[in-house]
């Protein structure tokens, strides 16, 4: 697993869950562990009938109309109903990692009927996350940037990573890229918005610098959209490479893929649906080929 916010941790925890051994490598410190994940609050999660933490009902089609609204109609919007779905189950599965939710917030322009509130917010979320991709063994190296794909007929072979000041190759049979966008990255950001990116004041983590995109764009992965925008995906969350054909062993979940149904614009807490959503289908997808 390469990043350690919340796709990365539901994709560590899924597929340990599913008996393949992990390792999560986390670009930051431990102290700043979890990339933007730390400043979420919320999910946005379909449900068919009120709930502890959910008012009245959100359904399905509801949740894919609002997708398509803020996003012009550039949305995938066969994994679009396949994410709004999966969104069904994902409280119930986080509270089962030992996450904790606020009661049903009230007056809140129907948030509290759209969107699930992590009791203290981002940070808690993740140590929670994290408390329990240990218990389970999933063993973590903090400080670890992956700056090499060794990648051939489309599939995964190793990486190379900078740990505490030493290079360091990793093999593995499969491999789940959970590494975030490139949101601190100015230069990009003047590629996609122009010269308004030279006011802009990265308010995220410091580590979201789109290198583990970069070199997947240079492997010939598919893009969604222009601009970089984060890796072209199936609906078994593999990348899909320049010719269209997915890879057999390399999958992604979080911001680098969000872009499949977040095209264009945005709408609380659905970064943190795809992130859960997509993560847990790529941490099962690459259990199965590890334990093949």
């Amino acid at each position: 697993m390469i990043g350690g916010g919340n796709a990365g941790l539901c994709a560590a925890i899924s597929a340990r869950d599913r008996g393949a051994r992990v390792l999560l490598l986390e670009s930051s410190p431990r102290a700043l562990r979890g990339g933007n994940s730390r400043h979420t609050r919320n999910i946005r999660c379909m449900h068919e009938a009120p709930t502890a933490i959910l008012t009245d009902a959100y359904s399905e089609s509801e949740y894919v109309a609002d997708l398509l609204h803020v996003t012009k109609g550039h949305t995938n919007e066969r994994l679009a109903h396949m994410a709004a779905r999966a969104s069904a189950t994902l409280p119930e599965w986080l509270m089962s990692l030992g996450v904790l939710f606020q009661p049903s917030l009230r007056g809140t322009l129907q948030l509290g009927r759209t969107n699930a509130f992590f009791l203290g917010g981002g940070k808690a979320l993740l140590n929670s996350e994290y408390a329990a991709a240990e218990r389970r063994g999933v063993e973590v190296l903090y400080d670890t940037e992956v700056f090499g794909l060794e990648i051939s007929d489309r599939c995964f072979r190793s990486a190379r990573a900078r740990a505490d000041g030493r290079q360091i190759t990793i093999r593995a049979k499969a491999a789940v890229l959970a590494s975030g966008g490139f949101e601190s990255n100015l230069d990009w950001l003047q590629e996609a918005w122009g010269k308004a990116a030279d006011n802009f004041t990265v308010r995220g983590t410091s580590y979201n610098t789109g290198k583990v995109l970069s070199l997947m764009i240079d492997h010939g992965a598919q893009q969604v959209g222009d601009a970089r925008q984060g890796l072209k995906v199936d609906e078994a969350a593999r990348v899909l490479m320049s010719n269209g054909v997915a890879s057999k062993n390399i999958f992604a979940a979080g911001e680098i893929m969000a872009g499949n149904i977040l095209g264009e614009g945005y709408v609380a807490g659905v970064g943190m649906m795809i992130g859960t959503a997509f993560g847990r289908i790529a941490g099962t997808e690459a259990a199965i080929q590890c334990c093949r």
